[in-house]
Order: C-alpha cells, then structure tokens, then sequence
C-alpha cells in the first residue's frame, strides 16, 4: 500500500509534462501580415532620422569639392561628423574612425584635394577635380571613403548595436529607419515615384532588385515585417524574431557586396573601350572609389554579425590596389586598365563564391534596375 502514496505525485508530475508537450505541440504558427505596420514608426524614429540628416550634410559639404576651385573645409566636414546624439562620430567603428579623422585622415585628404586639378598617373601634389569627380593623389576618392564606408562602419554598426539590446517593436522601427527605407517600401529612391524613397542601403538594394518581388529588397522588406509580427506575438516566436534578425544581417551585407559587383562591372566596362575619354577615366575612378567604400567600410565590424571576415575583405582590398595599411595605387586602373582590370573580376569571383551568388545574379549585378525599369 505504501506505494500508492506516490501516486498522486507522479500523476500530477505526468499531467504537467503532457501539459507542457501539448502546449508546444499547439503553438500556431507565427501570423505575417502582408504590410509592416508604420502607427508608431515617426515616434520611435527619431533620432535614427537625425542621424540621416547629418549623414545628408556631411557628404553633401563634401560634394562641393566636385566643382572646380572649390576648397572644402575640414573643420566644417568634422564638426559635421562630430555633432549631434548621437553624432556619426559615435556610431561609427573605432577603427573606420580612426580613419576618417586626424591629420592624415580622409577628411583632411578630401579638404587637401580640394580646390585643385588632377589627372591620373603618377602621384603628385595634393589631388584635385578630374571631370567632375574630387580625387586625392592617389586616384582615390575620399568622398566615396567617407560615404559609402559609413554606410558598413557607422550605419550597419548602428543597426547591430541596435539587436544586441533589448529587441522591441521600436527598436524594429528603429532598423528599418537605419536601413534608409520606410514602411512605404516603395523599391524605389526615386522622389517623383515615392513619398518616402528609400536611402542610403534600401536606395543600393532597389537598384539591385529587379522588382519581381525575389530580389534582396523584396527579401529584406519582408524580413522586417516578420521581425514586427515576432516582437509583437510574444516570446513563444523568439526562434522566428532570430530568424528575421538573421536574414535582415545577411540581405544588408549582401546588398553592400553586390553594388560591389556592379561597380567593378562598371568599371570593367567604362575601360575596356579604345581609348577611354576623360569622362570613362573620371566616371571608372569614381565607381572604383565606391567600390573601394563598400568594403573597407565593413572592416572590424563585430564577427557575429557579419559573413565576411577581415582577411577576405584585406584580399579585395588588395586586388582593388587599395590595402589598408598601405598607400593606394587607385590611378592604375584608368593608366594601365590593360593589367589592372583581371583584378576587379578576381573581386567579383571572390563575392560570388562569399555569397553563394549563381551565374544569373552576377549578370543581373550590372544593372541598375531602378534606371532599367524607370522606377
């Protein structure tokens, strides 16, 4: 009889595990909605949107350096940079920080060129305007160091600061805001399309997304809307907010390194011709130097959030004759395209296989869709 005393307690002990089983057993799966839902998007974007404004007037002071005779003043670009909270100065990786400042740094190169004339080969003086575009000695374009960099080093250094705390509906808004879109989603940057184009990052992946609702920004728009629809069910969908988080880190990065493709493809094309103009060197040049800000931006980012490891981006960085602890050799690509162009295509290979990307979207790569299909 004394056995039967335990009864009840294994009973009971029993019931709750086929409680617990059932409970799981019936989880519904996750509800994703076809929209994101924009209610409290203005409120929670504040300061997301303050920090797009500030990189708005930090490169546009630094496109005045584009006109002929126009210096730029490195005082006006750093107080840009520092000023604000947070400032782009604090989102910013210590390192691509280190970079842009000092005496030595990119913003001093851009203010140096500035104001002056230049015409590829071999370095001298300070850099200066080559048909339409600012270019320090070097044949480099800090211009595009300082913009498209901080798209990797302070934007998507922001974005992952952000999914480190503690993961809210705000804070979704919050990374569609960093990403430069809107709840709009409209795949276009196009002001005359849209009422709130997309921008920085969300502007390079309309352009690669050929708008048949496959592409990277119809797969990142709807990652944010699954990341939305977690939060808000609750902690029985951590497992699908982590998958969201996942796919939204992984589209961002593929969108940098495809407008990567695109631009070598653009350079590849612009210098293969018969005697190049100074139009196809300058505009060569000008997507080399995006190229050169795509990568070295993602430099030190932390490895749990992204792919790419520093060595692989050293060897592109590398092969696009820009190492980043030595002086860059940018101007060979428009002085000697004979020798320097298998380079760019060892870049595209080495993203291509990084990626997984198939044969098709390496093509696709080279358009800008956006353009093609007059959104």
């Amino acid at each position: 009889m004394k056995h039967l005393r335990f009864l009840p307690a294994f009973a009971a002990l029993f019931l709750l595990s086929f409680l617990i089983t059932s409970c799981k057993k019936d989880k519904k799966p996750l509800e994703i909605p076809t929209t994101y839902d924009a209610s409290a998007y203005q409120v929670n974007t504040t300061n997301q949107y303050a920090v797009r404004g500030q990189l708005d007037a930090f490169i546009t002071e630094a496109k005045k350096g584009r006109t002929a005779g126009v210096v730029v003043d490195a005082a006006v670009l750093n107080q840009l940079y520092t000023t604000g909270t947070p400032s782009l100065k604090s989102l910013t990786t210590a390192y691509y920080d280190g970079r842009l400042g000092g005496t030595n740094g990119w913003i001093q190169e851009l203010s140096s060129a500035s104001g002056g004339a230049y015409t590829p080969g071999t370095p001298t003086g300070q850099g200066g305007v080559f048909a339409g575009y600012l270019f320090d000695e070097n044949g480099l374009e800090p211009e595009q160091l300082l913009e498209k960099g901080l798209f990797g080093a302070a934007l998507y250094h922001h974005a992952i600061t952000l999914m480190q705390g503690d993961i809210t509906a705000a804070t979704v808004d919050q990374l569609v805001a960093i990403f430069g879109a809107h709840p709009d989603f409209p795949n276009t940057p196009t002001a005359g399309k849209a009422t709130n184009p997309d921008k920085f990052v969300a502007n390079y992946a309309a352009r690669r997304d050929k708008n048949d609702g496959q592409g990277l920004y119809a797969q990142t728009k709807n990652a944010f809307i699954k990341l939305q629809a977690a939060i808000n069910a609750g902690a029985d969908y951590h497992a699908e907010r982590d998958e969201a988080l996942a796919t939204l880190r992984l589209n961002w990065e593929k969108i940098n390194f495809a407008t990567v493709v695109n631009y070598c493809h653009s350079v590849i094309s612009r210098m293969s011709g018969t005697n190049p103009t100074d139009s196809d060197k300058a505009n060569a040049l000008h997507a080399y130097g995006e190229c050169v800000g795509f990568v070295h931006g993602w430099r030190t980012l932390p490895q749990a959030y992204r792919s790419i490891t520093d060595a692989e981006i050293d060897e592109i960085l590398v092969l696009l004759n820009a190492p980043y602890n030595s002086v860059p050799t940018s101007y060979t690509f428009a002085t000697d395209p004979v020798n320097q162009l298998s380079k760019l295509t060892q870049v595209i290979q080495k993203i291509k296989t990084k990626y997984g990307f198939s044969d098709q979207e390496i093509e696709d790569f080279k358009q800008n869709w956006v353009a093609v299909q007059g959104r």
